[in-house]
């Protein structure tokens, strides 16, 4: 949103460290399953585990994504003044989404993780919002930012999505 170019890149370097943690965890769930050949419960937590694991980094490669679309652009700003509040509000969603995903994580609360599917329904909404400013009329900035602000609405909107999928991965795995 602001055009930070240092923020950008250590965003686009710290994938790097995601991709990394996920291969560990997947390293260590093979070694699970090879060694201890595990059944009902425990099988299911593994392989809950790999698929949260996988939505995670997807949602790194997201972030990194929109990083490397504001460090395309730099020194101008991918999105328009007038949709620097919807899209703020995106981004501040989708951080808030995977925080209580984090949690729901952390604390195995089925209701929690049931609600932050309903949460998820404002991103659908701005979503939606987003859209109906392009096709406006009135729109008048161009083919190439209707492009940027629909790939960082996408990415937003899928970073969202992923949160919700690790949340209801608790359901099945845990619950």
């Amino acid at each position: 949103m602001d055009a930070d170019l240092r923020l950008a890149e250590s965003v686009i370097s710290a994938d790097e460290k995601v991709d990394d943690l996920q291969r560990d965890l997947e390293n260590r769930a093979i070694a699970v399953l090879a060694r201890q050949q595990p059944v009902a419960t425990d099988l299911r937590v593994v392989v809950t585990s790999l698929r949260m694991s996988a939505d995670l980094e997807r949602c790194g490669v997201l972030a990194q994504h929109v990083a490397k679309l504001a460090r395309m652009r730099y020194p101008q700003r991918a999105v328009p003044r007038d949709l620097r509040r919807t899209i703020l509000e995106m981004g501040q969603l989708a951080q808030r989404l995977m925080a209580q995903a984090a949690e729901v994580v952390i604390t195995q609360d089925v209701d929690a993780a049931l609600q932050l599917e309903k949460d998820d329904d404002r991103m659908d909404e701005l979503h939606r919002m987003l859209f109906q400013h392009l096709m406006d009329d009135r729109w008048q900035h161009g083919v190439e930012t209707a492009v940027d602000v629909t790939l960082v609405g996408r990415y937003y909107e899928r970073f969202a999505d992923h949160a919700v999928s690790v949340a209801q991965r608790v359901v099945y795995g845990f619950g």
